[in-house]
């Protein structure tokens, strides 16, 4: 399978659909979705599009929904998290400010919406309105548990399903609905994207322990300095001894954490076995979505939706 023509078309209907009669808008919104991003939403629901049978060209319009949404969501997230790194450049927020940053979050979300009413399908609104929704309950989870060293796996992993997963998981959807699928397909497509998002936002939150700024694009331990408890330090804190869980209660309760603090913390994770856990959970995420795939048969694209499972067990970045 091409998938360079397929991101080719995705980058072109992306830049069609970038501008604004306001050029400050235009501006502010290239600068967040052409600074580097994977296209991976978008790809995903031309590829599930494909496997249910899909051979019009239209597919590469509808996809940028994804990345439109994936974007404002990123804005948002920054001005929440008082974010200073996006992608290995300055965030958008710390550039032009908050309120601009939130409104034109609010316009790449619009627009999504707008090209997703013009595939007059009501079906596909209901899926895409259903994860945006979904999403804006993630982003008040996450902020309720804010500084909260305790949550339990079960709600972080909710959070995580309404933040991440569930906008994978509607592109892998709608794909198949665009395409033509089954009832049986559109379900299979729409398990492969929930667990496939899972599983990248775990290896996610393994990276801000041993990934690379220059990789990342974003500072190492930044989940903890913005007093985010993702899995790796959940896992910990519960199985960790009590000197180790005062000492990580310390630090996540500072008002700074020092370069010294986060290699205690990552000292005690990797000792006890949180990075290891965190692998181990998102493994089983990849293998339940290459579950889901089995209700179709042999089939290129569906080699390639296997690959893209194991290459989020791989990435680094």
């Amino acid at each position: 399978m091409r998938i360079r023509s397929d991101l080719e078309r995705i980058e072109a209907e992306i830049d069609r659909h970038l501008h604004s009669p306001i050029p400050f808008i235009s501006v502010v919104s290239r600068y967040i979705v052409g600074s580097g991003g994977k296209r991976l939403r978008p790809l995903l629901m031309v590829l599930c599009a494909r496997l249910c049978g899909n051979r019009s060209n239209k597919d590469a319009a509808l996809s940028v929904v994804f990345e439109f949404v994936h974007a404002a969501s990123l804005l948002h997230d920054d001005v929440v998290d008082h974010a200073e790194v996006r992608r290995n450049q300055p965030a958008a927020n710390t550039v032009w400010g908050n309120p601009a940053v939130v409104l034109v979050g609010d316009f790449l979300y619009s627009k999504a919406i707008n090209l997703a009413v013009s595939h007059n399908d009501v079906h596909i609104l209901e899926v895409l309105t259903r994860a945006t929704t979904l999403m804006a309950e993630g982003e008040v989870l996450q902020l309720i548990n804010a500084d909260n060293l305790e949550v339990a796996e079960e709600e972080y992993l909710e959070i995580i399903t309404r933040k991440t997963a569930v906008l994978i998981s509607a592109a892998c959807q709608i794909g198949a609905i665009f395409g033509g699928g089954s009832h049986q397909e559109e379900l299979a497509l729409r398990q492969y994207g929930h667990h496939l998002g899972i599983a990248f936002q775990l290896i996610d939150d393994t990276l801000d322990y041993t990934g690379q700024v220059e990789e990342l694009g974003k500072p190492i331990g930044n989940d903890i300095k913005e007093g985010k408890a993702t899995l790796p330090l959940i896992h910990t804190f519960a199985h960790c001894a009590h000197e180790d869980r005062q000492r990580l209660k310390e630090i996540f309760s500072a008002d700074e954490i020092s370069p010294v603090d986060f290699l205690k913390v990552k000292s005690i994770v990797t000792g006890c076995g949180g990075l290891d856990y965190t692998c181990q959970s998102a493994l089983k995420h990849v293998g339940a979505a290459k579950e889901a795939l089995e209700v179709f048969p042999g089939h290129p694209t569906k080699a390639l939706l296997q690959d893209i499972a194991d290459f989020v067990l791989c990435r680094r970045t």
